[in-house]
């Protein structure tokens, strides 16, 4: 079965659709690249997309090619920045529009990206691509129907669709975080020749586009919300409800939990938010950050 209209459907100039190829730049890259001309040498060798490849730049006094195109050195650069081209300069990948939203580059190749300096993916210990890939895994979602309610970076919807996803729903809330997909060649293109058309990216608040969805029209559920005191609504019994009855009876969710709140007021909210699935009908076990539940 098929959800009935899904609304939203994401429509946009081209320009701000269609994924960047251009270089990403930090500021270890920049001085890379200033002192590889500094000794003289004409060609510089490494990744300008974030480890997704590795290519060579040609260096001249006053300017450097990449990928045939022309671009001046870039000035002073700060730490924990990607900077893309935008034509005339190279800008920082973050947005403020009421918050400021950027994306930040992590050891690991695969950046995390942050709201007001909050950082909203796992970098520290494991990359948050790798992250996605271990929850995912959880779900099965080989040859399965999948709703991703809060897309974020796209790391689920990349997976899922790196394991053979027959179909993937996708939504997400913030135009910037969209914006920063477009920028990050880890989130996946749903235009691309490898999502063959299996990834629906709708820009919409998942909280009330789920009432769009047929009953029992999905086989899996990835649940990745922002925290409790920025979208409750997300974690309420009645978006639960919707979860369950949007999941066919034996389908599979994750939701991520995260331990917020534990050392300082001792709250267990994965403890608190298996129960609210329970009650919507959900059996549950908490498994790596979160609640895997499944469909009763």
């Amino acid at each position: 079965m098929q959800p009935r209209s899904l609304p939203g459907r994401i429509r946009a100039p081209a320009s701000v659709l269609n994924h960047y190829t251009g270089p990403l730049l930090t500021r270890p890259l920049a001085d890379s690249l200033l002192a590889t001309r500094d000794r003289g040498e004409a060609q510089w060798e490494g990744s300008l997309d974030l480890g997704r490849s590795t290519g060579q730049a040609t260096l001249a006094a006053d300017r450097w090619q990449w990928q045939d195109q022309d671009y001046p050195y870039p000035g002073k650069l700060k730490d924990r920045t990607l900077y893309y081209w935008d034509g005339e300069d190279f800008e920082p990948v973050s947005r403020f529009s009421g918050s400021l939203i950027k994306l930040v580059p992590t050891e690991w190749g695969a950046p995390t990206f942050e709201i007001d300096g909050i950082k909203m993916l796992p970098s520290a210990q494991v990359s948050p691509f790798e992250d996605a890939r271990r929850k995912v895994a959880l779900v099965e979602p080989a040859g399965r129907t999948v709703l991703d309610t809060c897309g974020g970076l796209g790391y689920f919807a990349a997976c899922c669709l790196e394991a053979g996803v027959a179909r993937m729903f996708s939504f997400e809330k913030n135009a910037d975080v969209l914006w920063l997909r477009t920028l990050n060649p880890w989130s996946p293109d749903p235009s691309s020749p490898a999502a063959g058309g299996r990834l629906q990216l709708t820009h919409a608040d998942v909280s009330q586009a789920i009432t769009g969805i047929g009953d029992a029209s999905v086989d899996a559920i990835l649940h990745d919300p922002p925290r409790f005191g920025i979208a409750g609504e997300l974690y309420s019994q009645a978006f639960y409800d919707q979860l369950a009855r949007v999941l066919r009876r034996g389908g599979k969710l994750f939701h991520y939990t995260g331990s917020p709140n534990r050392l300082t007021s001792g709250r267990d909210v994965p403890r608190e938010v298996a129960k609210r699935l329970e009650k919507a009908g959900f059996k549950t076990q908490l498994a790596l950050d979160g609640v895997l539940a499944s469909r009763r």
